[in-house]
């Protein structure tokens, strides 16, 4: 019963992706062919809630539920970094139509064919997890 609240956490997750049709490989095509704003709202939104929750933990010394202080590292700005890396991910997500946490929704679906990219994913995690030190960073 420990993990519970991770599985309703889940569950509320999969209702918002489902509802919000950002799981839907129609709605992702149009976003990444510039034909509809739909997914561009809901990222947005997403960044937007995340820099007011980031500013409002920040200006008021918040801490998390077991009272530790929530530390910010800032980390090296390094522009090729983040563009190779957002290419890859961007590469990714069109042609599967899903990004990581939709993947998993779309399994309780019942879209089968997206376990051919969560394989994808899970073997390209382990991939760079087994050549993370030989890589830049």
């Amino acid at each position: 019963m420990k993990g519970l609240k991770y599985i309703l956490a889940g569950i509320l997750f999969g209702i918002v992706m489902s509802k919000s049709e950002a799981i839907s490989w129609y709605r992702i095509q149009e976003m990444f062919r510039f034909q509809a704003f739909h997914m561009y709202g809901i990222i947005g939104t997403a960044v937007v809630l995340g820099a007011l929750a980031t500013y409002i933990i920040k200006k008021y010394n918040l801490r998390d539920y077991q009272g530790n202080q929530i530390v910010f590292t800032p980390k090296e700005k390094s522009v090729s970094r983040y563009l190779f890396g957002g290419t890859i991910f961007g590469l990714g997500w069109a042609l599967t139509g899903a990004c990581p946490g939709p993947m998993f929704v779309n399994i309780g679906h019942a879209y089968w064919a997206i376990l051919i990219a969560v394989a994808g994913a899970i073997g390209g995690t382990f991939f760079y997890g087994v050549i993370r030190d030989k890589l830049p960073h």
